[in-house]
């Protein structure tokens, strides 16, 4: 069992960055106590911030980078339309609707950069087919939707006495008929035959699929980080514990939905989330990309970081290793490059 040792160091292990607490002028929220990282006096969930934390607990300069999370309280994107002016049947989502708690967060966590910075922006593409004869029923159907009841029905017929025209022009085209029929015939005979495989086999072609990659949606983009911690004297080993500890608490559901205990029990309330930014000093890093507001998905913690069980006198690990795991609440759109933190550096 190790003992503390009283430490004095200016910087965190090698080549993770100094970090602290931000110019209390600039970058910290009212009522917070000095250097120590713990719980300032008084403050609750609506009058100020309810806790802050960092790691490891040394000076904070204006060019020093580090890793700042908010804890922030979740809260629904409802189910309403968009806003006056705004696309009619575009629903509000998590990140508009959190910007206020974001600004007033239950706490902050100060962290070092992780050693392994990347991003990675994801667009969900997949291949497509559709033959000659579904897309000239499809123009055909959409053709005569568009047009009135008679018109229409007279576009369907001419159009279906000319596609029948082109089959018979094609010399290719014309087993195809017999082939759909036969394929039928022996299906209602117990066998178990395709229209493409009997083309295939009969005449060693089959209908043009025209492939194409096609976009089929959006992503929601996932971090993960790790860090080590190693703490230097009894303080920082409390700080370590009470960041832990946090982000246990506001990453997990409540059973009661309404805040108080006077509940049916019937619900479970939503998660607190995570607003993360890179930071030099009190102001945002020039340079990394931006996060949209996050729910931490999986947490880990290795208390046996140094690959062997030790402790200090008072039982608290001599090395440990943070995993923590986020995923976005909403995709990234190219709209969010052209404002408000996506025009800086990188962008998201």
């Amino acid at each position: 069992m190790a003992v503390w040792r009283n430490i004095a160091m200016a910087t965190g292990p090698v080549g993770w960055g100094v970090v602290g607490t931000v110019d209390m002028a600039k970058g910290v929220k009212k009522g917070w106590q000095g250097d120590d990282g713990q719980k300032p006096a008084g403050p609750d969930y609506s009058g100020g911030v309810k806790f802050n934390y960092r790691y490891p607990n040394t000076q904070l300069e204006e060019d020093s980078d580090f890793l700042e999370i908010k804890v922030v309280e979740y809260k629904p994107p409802g189910i309403g339309g968009g806003k006056e002016g705004e696309q009619p049947f575009k629903l509000g989502n998590s990140t508009e609707g959190l910007q206020k708690n974001i600004e007033k967060p239950i706490g902050y966590i100060f962290l070092p950069v992780p050693e392994n910075i990347q991003d990675s922006n994801d667009v969900e593409w997949g291949e497509d087919s559709i033959n000659g004869l579904a897309a000239k029923g499809f123009g055909m159907v959409k053709g005569a939707m568009e047009s009135g009841p008679i018109e229409g029905v007279g576009k369907m017929i001419g159009g279906t006495a000319k596609g029948i025209a082109d089959l018979a022009g094609d010399e290719s085209a014309q087993g195809l008929t017999m082939s759909f029929f036969a394929s039928k015939a022996v299906n209602i005979m117990g066998g178990n035959t395709s229209l493409g495989g009997m083309l295939s086999r009969s005449q060693g072609q089959v209908l043009n699929p025209n492939m194409e990659l096609l976009f089929k949606g959006v992503t929601l983009r996932g971090f993960s980080f790790d860090f080590d911690l190693a703490p230097r004297d009894k303080k920082e080993g409390e700080t370590i514990k009470n960041i832990i500890r946090t982000f246990k608490t506001n990453m997990n559901a409540r059973n009661s939905s309404s805040g108080s205990e006077n509940t049916s029990g019937l619900f479970i309330k939503s998660p607190n989330v995570f607003q993360l930014t890179y930071k030099t000093g009190s102001s945002n890093h020039k340079f990394l990309h931006k996060f949209k507001p996050m729910a931490l998905k999986n947490m880990s913690v290795n208390y046996t970081g140094a690959g062997t069980y030790a402790t200090y006198d008072d039982t608290t690990p001599i090395h440990m290793k943070l995993s923590l795991s986020f995923q976005e609440l909403n995709p990234i759109y190219a709209e969010d490059y052209e404002k408000d933190q996506g025009l800086e550096g990188v962008g998201y």
